[in-house]
């Protein structure tokens, strides 16, 4: 395990309207907002056509390939994530989030585009004095949380 230690400093209130891609608004807004990290929490829901990354190919492989999964229609969605800058400082959005519909849900990350079904809302907590940054990493192909 490795880790660091942050404080918290503003809370933003977050509505996201129709057709927004999901993580392209938050990354923006923090560029906006000057927000280098931050935790956040979503409800709302995903259009049809979303795309979700759920999963490697083989679980063993490196690099390691994505599997993606795209939503016939429209789903209830509930997610979780981390805001952090890359190594160039682009804010850079890591969440997953469970999509149902009846009786299935699929839960994966939002990284390939997920579109706002009418309304989402977040609430983005941002994070003060942590040197963490997401830096890539070859072996995985991932940009990976490096917290200092």
């Amino acid at each position: 395990m490795k880790y660091s230690q942050a404080r918290q400093g503003r809370v933003f209130v977050i509505r996201l309207e129709h057709g927004e891609v999901l993580h392209e608004v938050l990354e923006r807004f923090a560029r906006e907002k000057n927000i280098a990290a931050a935790a956040l929490i979503l409800v709302g829901a995903s259009d049809r056509g979303s795309r979700f990354v759920v999963g490697p190919e083989d679980g063993d492989a490196r690099p390691v390939t994505p599997m993606e999964y795209v939503l016939d229609d429209v789903h209830e969605m509930a997610g979780t994530g981390t805001l952090f800058p890359d190594e160039e400082g682009n804010p850079i959005l890591h969440m997953h989030a469970a999509n149902g519909r009846l009786a299935s849900t699929v839960t994966g990350c939002v990284r390939s585009g997920v579109r706002i079904w009418h309304v989402a809302e977040a609430i983005l907590f941002e994070l003060l004095d942590t040197p963490a940054r997401r830096k890539f990493e070859s072996e995985t192909g991932f940009k990976l949380l490096n917290p200092g």
